[in-house]
Order: structure tokens, then sequence, then C-alpha cells
């Protein structure tokens, strides 16, 4: 499929929206907009692009479907693809996690890539998408109305007064400027032990296709190292270290050099970057104020075993897009930013207590805790119960909005909470529809190939199999229904019609004369009844914030 070409503004004089950081998720809201035909403005307080290490490597297969519908499909064919994740007591493996899908993607579970690079491919994105970005702007204020929102910023000519109908807060985790002006609190905690990071060239053979996390390996006792593989023969080790580690010391007495012997061996190898970090939790009070949202580090903080951090950004960028478009458009009140607020904070708190889970099984904060982590892992290496108690890290994974407003709940398909570690729930309100190939009967020959690409330019129904030959005309009355309840765009495909592999139907375990309310968003709306014009109605009315939820579930189908 080629690159999406952006949609043009309906209105060029319009305000635009203004993105406040050029980090790989400011970068993507502002790309998302502009596929939607909303003008954007992207502002940064760099005087240029600063390609300054790998920083943010890890990139989740739902993101990478973000990137390409957007024409950045490059981050996943150059990012290095791995579908396992090793963990390590000591010298024992204790288990092997291969990444599902619920689908038949072609994207890949997980690949790796340096945020710079990933940057620059968004940048060349902008550029053909005809965004500029204007550095040098240091945002110092931001006040707000009734119409839209006025953002300070220092340039080296002086303060400028930027004005947009809404703005999207992607400063980082060094943004308060925009939190302490809509009175936001970002509490949480912050971890005492450091973290060393270098990324070094090495041939180091069958490592290069998988995440490994090793608890007390000789070579750094009593704590964890991570090592992840990344193109051109990369690779990323984090280790644990103490909180008053000094890498400038480390390095001048040669203890660095021989940190890095310790795992690699006598094979040559070059350092490419290098830096020590402490991690933190903590969650913005709300991440939406009036017309301003918050997005990524911005709003939220969490370690990174996990890549749960860029991935989510990513995610609050998406949520924000299609929402601020629509309301833009007039498909969607202004108060249905509020939903942004309400997901994607449940997103955040459910990412901090994965990541706090985590940080607390890698860094006991007390004796108890020392014991408690020991005695699971001498058991986890005979006892398989014990190896479920081991928390190296759960992976990223797009969050369900099974309690949000938007979601009419499905008696017959329940959410069945948290699934085990490397796998995806079952299909069911509230959750990322599963990708797969589909072919479009009498479509242009660069018509999409797989499922998510189809769904992002409105509400979609899909339906399942024929209940006794009648789809189409079951579904044209479908799609009548939905149509009456919003002027947003609405399309609808038989899946019959459009499954080219059976993949699609085999990961949603349809039945006869269902419809598949989807989000532009791919997150599924609702299952009602292809057959009551009411339901379908009132289920694409709520998922636009149009309709309360309702008190009850739908009918049983």
């Amino acid at each position: 499929m080629r690159p999406p070409a952006p949609r043009p503004p309906a209105d060029t004089s319009a305000e635009p929206v203004l993105v406040l950081g050029a980090g790989p998720v400011g970068q993507t809201a502002a790309l998302l907009l502009a596929r939607r035909g909303v003008p954007v403005r992207v502002v940064d307080s760099r005087p240029e692009r600063d390609a300054v290490g790998s920083k943010a490597i890890c990139q989740q297969r739902d993101v990478l479907d973000v990137w390409d519908w957007v024409g950045a499909g490059e981050i996943a064919e150059e990012g290095l693809t791995w579908d396992t994740a090793r963990t390590f007591y000591r010298d024992s493996e204790l288990f092997s996690v291969r990444l599902a899908d619920p689908g038949a993607s072609p994207l890949p579970p997980f690949v790796n890539l340096s945020q710079s690079r990933t940057e620059e491919i968004l940048d060349r994105r902008l550029t053909e998408a005809g965004v500029a970005t204007s550095w040098d702007h240091t945002v110092t204020g931001i006040e707000q109305d009734a119409d839209g929102v006025t953002v300070t910023c220092d340039t080296p000519a002086g303060p400028v007064r930027l004005r947009g109908t809404h703005a999207l807060s992607c400063l980082g985790a060094h943004g308060g400027v925009v939190r302490r002006a809509l009175g936001l609190g970002f509490e949480g905690t912050s971890f005492e032990d450091r973290f060393l990071i270098c990324d070094i060239r090495a041939d180091l053979g069958d490592w290069a296709r998988e995440r490994r996390f090793y608890f007390d390996p000789e070579w750094n006792p009593g704590r964890q190292v991570l090592i992840h593989p990344c193109p051109d023969s990369v690779f990323r080790i984090d280790w644990q270290v103490p909180a008053d580690f000094d890498l400038e010391a480390e390095e001048a007495a040669g203890r660095l050099d021989a940190r890095i012997r310790r795992i690699i061996g006598e094979k040559p190898y070059e350092i490419v970057w290098h830096s020590v970090y402490r991690f933190h939790t903590r969650v913005a009070d709300r991440m939406r104020a009036g017309r301003v949202l918050l997005l990524g580090d911005n709003a939220h903080l969490v370690a990174p075993f996990g890549a749960r951090g860029l991935n989510s950004g990513v995610q609050d960028a998406e949520n924000a897009a299609w929402k601020i478009a629509y309301v833009r458009s007039g498909w969607a009140d202004e108060e249905f930013l509020e939903t942004y607020h309400t997901e994607r904070h449940a997103a955040a708190l459910e990412n901090a207590e994965v990541t706090g889970a985590t940080m607390r099984f890698l860094v006991p904060q007390d004796e108890e805790g020392h014991a408690t982590r020991a005695d699971v892992l001498e058991r986890a290496l005979t006892d398989g119960a014990a190896r479920a108690l081991v928390d190296s890290g759960r992976l990223a994974e797009p969050f369900w909005y099974v309690d949000s407003p938007l979601t009419t709940p499905c008696p017959q398909r329940p959410f069945g909470g948290r699934p085990p570690r490397g796998l995806a729930p079952a299909p069911c309100p509230g959750v990322i529809v599963p990708d797969a190939p589909v072919a479009l009967p009498g479509g242009p020959a660069d018509a999409p190939a797989r499922l998510r690409p189809l769904l992002r330019e409105g509400v979609t129904l899909l339906l399942g199999p024929d209940p006794g030959g009648a789809g189409a005309a079951l579904l044209e009355r479908a799609l009548d229904a939905a149509r009456e309840a919003t002027a947003a765009p609405v399309a609808g495909y038989r899946l019959t019609d459009i499954d080219a592999t059976g993949a699609l139907a085999q990961a949603l375990d349809t039945e006869p004369g269902q419809a598949w309310v989807l989000r532009p968003d791919a997150h599924i709306a609702a299952v009602v009844d292809a057959a009551d014009p009411a339901a379908v109605a009132a289920a694409v009315r709520t998922c636009l914030g149009r309709a309360a939820a309702p008190e009850h579930p739908a009918p049983a189908l």
C-alpha cells in the first residue's frame, strides 16, 4: 500500500491545533491530525533536531500500525524484529514469552529502532504533509477561553503569542510549565537505584533476535541486566546500579570496559551511546483541561521495563487526534474530549500499576521485599507456579476501554480481565480489533491490504457470517441506521466479502447476524444485532459521545 496523502484541510484559514513538543509523540499527533485534514502547528524549544542517543527503542505492533497509516512504515521495515522475551535467574533460563498475534497482522510484534531514527522518519513525513516545526519556541505560558487556546513562547526574536483551537502538550517529563498553568499535579514516586544504559556495537550471534532479562547474574550480582538487540549489530544493555553510581569514575578506572566484557567476553565492541537514569512513576491529576490535552511523558512517567513509555504516548496521540478532528468537524461535541481523559488516564494508571509492580520486584524497598524476591527466584528454578510470580516487565499492549462511556457492553462477550503475559484479550467491546489481511472486491490496486487502515476513515460496521444469505440487505439496513445516527463517515463490510484468508473470522469468532461497531482508532465499540436498527444507532451515537452509555448491557443476541 502506498503512503497515504494527507487530506487537505476543509478550511485552510481555520486556526490550527497547536502541538507543543516535537518528540515522537508530538510528531505522531501532528501527522494524525494532518492525515485527518486538521491544520496543525508544531513548536519545540530546541534550536533544531538533536539526534542524541537511542533513547526509546521498542516499538509495539499496534504503534507500528499507527505510523504505517501516516506513511511512516519505514519504522517497521528498518527496525530489528523480535518476538521472544527470555528471563534468566543467574545463568538459568526461567521462562520465555513468545508474543502472540490475535489476528494475522503483517506487522511484527515488536521492532527495536533508535528514537533518533524514528524521529528522522517522522520529520520527513511531516515535511511531506506540509507541516512545519517552529524550532527555538520555548513555551512559557498557556491560556484558554471559550473559543481557543493562546500559547506564549520565547523565541530569539522575542516573545510570540500563538493561537489555536486546541493544544496538545507533548513537552515531556520536564514540561511542567503547562501542568502548572493548568493547576495540575504530577504526583508519584522515584526509585533510588539508578540504571546505566550502554548501546554497544558487537557481534553477539543468536542474541540478535530476542530480549534477554537477567536477575542476579554473576556479572551484576544482586541486581539486574536487560539486553535488547537493535539494527546494525547494536545492543542496548541496561544495568541496575547503586544510587551513588558515578559513570565518569567508572570509565576512568576501566570498570565500564570490564562490566561490558563480563557479558560479551573478548569480542570487539564500540560504545555508541551511554547514559545513567533514575526512573519514576508519575501520573498527572488530569490529562484534559478544557481545550488542552496532555500526552506522553508530559502526562505520565513509567519505568521502561515493558516498553510502556513511548508506546503509550503514541496511543495517547491517536486517541486525541481522532477526537479533536471529530469535534472540529462538528461530528462530536466539545465535551467529547473529556473521554480522552477518561480513557487515557485509565490507561496511564494501568501502566503505572504494571510498571510499579515490576520496579518493586526489581528494586525491593525493604529487607522483607528482598527476602521475598530471593525466595521466588530460587523456587522458580523448579516450580512453575513460582515462575508466574517473577516480574521482569509485562510488555506494552493497547489499553482496553471496557469501562469507557463510549463502549456498549455485550453480555455474550465480556472482558476477561488482564490476560497472561504475552497474550491479548479475546475480542470484545473496548478491546482493539485484531488486524488481518483483507481484500476489497473491485477495489483499486493500492487499496489497503489489511483491516486496520480501512477503519480509520470513520465508524465502521463489520457484519458476521451471512444469516441465510441475507447479509447484503442486512448490512444496508444497519448502515442506514448508523448514518441516521451520525453525520460522521460510516462504512460497512461483510466478512464474507473482505476476509481474504479467513483469519479475521477466526480471530473474531463472530456469529451470523452480528454487527461489530468499530471506532476510528480500531477499538471495538459494540457487538450488536445487525437486524436491530435501534441497537446499531444507539451504539454509534454512544461511541461518538452523543448518547450516554446504556444503563444495561445490550440485549442478548
